[in-house]
């Protein structure tokens, strides 16, 4: 179902699919002791909620906690601590069994590898079947029949039903990973780099489908890449991370000038067109350590804008400049005026660059 001519699909209004409420997630490093191993904090204090056929972009540097996000919305990760709800119910007070038929059933995913994430031993057919037989869904003739349909939604031939993934091309894998992820009806798809491992020459056909797909059948879809320009078109609202926190939430149709964050505008600055120059924003300074998080604002550290303020305390969450009705947020204590263009941010940052002191970093851990 297309979105066209429909309500905004970034405004809060709707009933949302799932939701993370001050969600957490700290791995210890390996190595060392009980007692001295370090914290890595994966995420940090991750509030989201996504509509039903709503498409939300996930961006950021690698190591930013995209991943660690999209593994706890599909159930693959449980939160240190928060709350993860999916179709009104709290995903982790559930018994594992209900949290697999809930979960299972409900969300798909497609990951960044076809040829890691697809059993090379298993045959397509088996492959789409196999969470058909999971859940028990119908008859053993109707799976048949569920599956053949899976393939034509897909754009796979009946002809390759019978071989092993390693027999197909990349993008013709990831086709029967995105076959798999639908095999159940779900409501949410979460597609996690879906085209980074591919050839160039596929990644645009792959994209399309997903789209499509994602248009003829009403899904919500988390969308998380590097590739800040595709996300930008295929998605809603873009999520930006920065060192495991979600830094803003801004409406596609707005970036990059309608995003406020200056670490947003860093990202899209640093990724024109082809026909535009490149001159991004420039940004001092090493990402910093996710075992010892700088004091306050993540991003303070490489900020041109970064005061003292922004070292003493972490940014509330507020409200940007997107229309009445729009969901537009972030967390910064200088944010930078909608509209501005990235010319000007170049010169402001160069300018902050040249005339900056070394900042001190406070670490929180």
């Amino acid at each position: 179902m297309s979105t066209a001519g429909a309500a905004d699909p970034t405004a809060t209004t709707r009933e949302p699919i799932v939701t993370l409420e001050d969600v957490h997630v700290v791995h210890r490093t390996r190595g060392g002791g009980m007692f001295d191993r370090e914290r890595v904090f994966a995420l940090t204090g991750a509030d989201l909620a996504i509509a039903p056929g709503e498409t939300v972009g996930i961006v950021g540097e690698s190591g930013c906690g995209k991943s660690t996000l999209a593994k706890v919305l599909v159930g693959l990760q449980q939160p240190t601590s928060g709350v993860v709800s999916f179709a009104g119910k709290d995903v982790w007070s559930m018994s594992a069994a209900e949290r697999r038929q809930h979960i299972g059933a409900g969300v798909g995913m497609v990951f960044q590898d076809p040829s890691t994430s697809l059993n090379r031993r298993m045959s397509v057919r088996d492959i789409l079947r196999d969470p058909l037989d999971v859940h028990a869904r119908g008859t053993r003739s109707q799976r048949e029949e569920r599956v053949r349909e899976l393939m034509a939604l897909v754009g796979l031939p009946r002809s390759v039903a019978g071989v092993l993934p390693s027999q197909l091309s990349g993008g013709q894998r990831q086709r029967v990973s995105i076959a798999r992820a639908l095999a159940l009806e779900p409501g949410l798809v979460i597609a996690d780099e879906p085209t980074s491992a591919l050839d160039v020459s596929v990644r645009a056909q792959v994209l399309n489908l997903l789209l499509e797909l994602k248009d003829r059948l009403g899904v919500a879809m988390v969308f998380v890449s590097h590739d800040i320009q595709t996300v930008k078109r295929v998605s809603d609202r873009v999520v930006t991370m920065y060192l495991g926190r979600i830094v803003e939430q801004t409406p596609a149709r707005l970036l990059p000038e309608g995003a406020q964050h200056p670490y947003t505008r860093a990202l899209f600055s640093a990724t024109p067109g082809l026909l535009s120059p490149l001159d991004p924003i420039p940004l001092v300074g090493p990402v910093p350590s996710a075992t010892r998080p700088p004091s306050g604002c993540p991003f303070r550290t490489r900020c041109w804008k970064a005061t003292d303020v922004c070292a003493a305390e972490m940014p509330a969450v507020e409200a940007g400049a997107a229309p009445p009705g729009t969901l537009h947020e972030l967390r910064c204590h200088h944010p930078v005026p909608a509209g501005t263009r990235d010319d000007e941010l170049v010169e402001l940052a160069r300018a902050a660059t040249r005339s900056a002191t070394p900042l001190h970093v406070e670490e929180t851990a």
